[in-house]
């Protein structure tokens, strides 16, 4: 047998962690690294927060699962808090981004249906858009390295340059059901969608009476510094999905929809065995209680705000090979001029400081929302020391 036991789709790296406190994880073989990578954006406060492991530990203890035949208030009790500090009506819970992703296309769809329009069914998204790896998400994406080997992939989707308002709006005819867009995409290279672009989809939205989906799962739940980022903008969605930070790292997402939005969505149209577990109720509440604490999402801005003054100021010194910063409060991108995911690897394999590579050759920093000065500080000199002695591949 020449496959290994754990399917080979991940090209894993060697650090191999097996215990994390705060911003730190730590390998098996004791080296310690500074972890600006945060899970890609789902350790929200960081490795064995007290809080979230006493909440967990808790209700494992109480009752984990008991599936969504019954009634469920540690659903009910999170869905409120939800609804109360967003825009939305109502949310279903899920196991993942990409299940709420799901959800989403679904709501939007059904809406129309609902609506008496079945042929509603297409959805315009965007170049270099990632929403997930089901066949549903890899759909409502161009990029090849996803879809690939997979086709025929769903039908109900187009693709527009990312904030190009006039090439998306072109798009619309007698089938568009509405837009999913990124505020800021992620693994397309930490790209923020211009207030322009935004509020534009907005008001094509409320004009052709069509559904805005946002996929706010990794800029969401308070990495740039709001609740969700739609709100720096001024505008809200119909519906959005959610995920990663709101569970801390306990698997977790969600669907947010106005009431308006989920209409067709009645007993039926959709389930989970799994979503919306007692344990990952627990858990979301935890989180959720330190991110609506007294000012932790002002602190979030202003450590955010520290970083990229820290980067920029960082990249005179070695202008070779840093080219910008990218992204809001602690979703930020440092953009190279060489390859970005070999420079990740330098990181982490000779100065021990674990980021996440993207698209358009850029380095994200995504540390724990609960990040401090020291911590700044250390990834920056870190990252100085590494630029320093960085040798791109010539064919770079």
């Amino acid at each position: 047998m020449t496959i290994p036991a754990l399917m080979p789709v991940y090209p894993r790296c060697g650090f191999r962690p097996v215990r994390g406190e705060g911003c730190y994880l730590f390998a098996e073989d004791g080296t310690k690294a500074l972890d600006m990578a945060g899970g890609i954006a789902v350790n929200a406060l960081g490795h064995g927060h007290p809080a979230l492991v006493e909440a967990i530990a808790t209700q494992a203890a109480t009752l984990m699962h008991v599936s969504n035949l019954y009634g469920s208030p540690h659903q009910e009790r999170l869905a409120q808090r939800l609804v109360d500090a967003t825009f939305a009506d109502t949310v279903f819970f899920t196991n993942s981004g990409v299940e709420a992703v799901e959800c989403a296309i679904k709501t939007a769809r059904r809406f129309h249906y609902a609506e008496g329009n079945p042929q509603r069914n297409t959805l315009i998204c965007f170049n270099s858009a990632f929403h997930g790896r089901t066949l549903g998400a890899i759909s409502a994406t161009n990029q090849a390295k996803m879809r690939d080997g997979f086709e025929p992939l769903l039908p109900g989707f187009k693709y527009a340059p990312f904030n190009d308002l006039d090439a998306a709006l072109a798009l619309i005819d007698e089938t568009t059901a509405g837009f999913m867009v990124e505020p800021i995409q992620g693994e397309g290279g930490v790209s923020v969608g211009t207030d322009a672009f935004l509020k534009g989809l907005r008001a094509a939205c409320d004009e052709h009476g069509l559904m805005l989906i946002f996929d706010e799962v990794q800029c969401g739940y308070g990495r740039t510094g709001t609740f969700f980022y739609h709100e720096q903008v001024g505008i809200a969605p119909d519906i959005m999905s959610v995920a990663k930070g709101i569970g801390g790292g306990f698997p977790l997402g969600a669907c947010l929809a106005t009431e308006r939005a989920a209409k067709g969505m009645v007993a039926g149209t959709h389930g989970s065995t799994y979503g919306g577990n007692p344990l990952a109720m627990a858990a979301a509440e935890a989180v959720l209680d330190v991110i609506e604490g007294p000012g932790f999402l002002d602190e979030v801005t202003r450590i955010g705000e520290r970083l990229r003054g820290a980067l920029e100021q960082m990249i005179p010194n070695h202008d070779h090979l840093f080219h910008e910063v990218r992204g809001k409060g602690l979703m930020l991108g440092l953009k190279l001029k060489s390859d970005a995911r070999a420079f990740v690897g330098f990181l982490r394999d000779e100065h021990q400081l674990l980021t996440v590579s993207a698209g358009d050759n850029v380095v994200r920093l995504l540390p724990p929302l609960t990040i401090g000065e020291a911590e700044i500080a250390e990834c920056i000199e870190k990252l100085s020391e590494a630029a320093r002695v960085y040798v791109p591949a010539s064919d770079d």
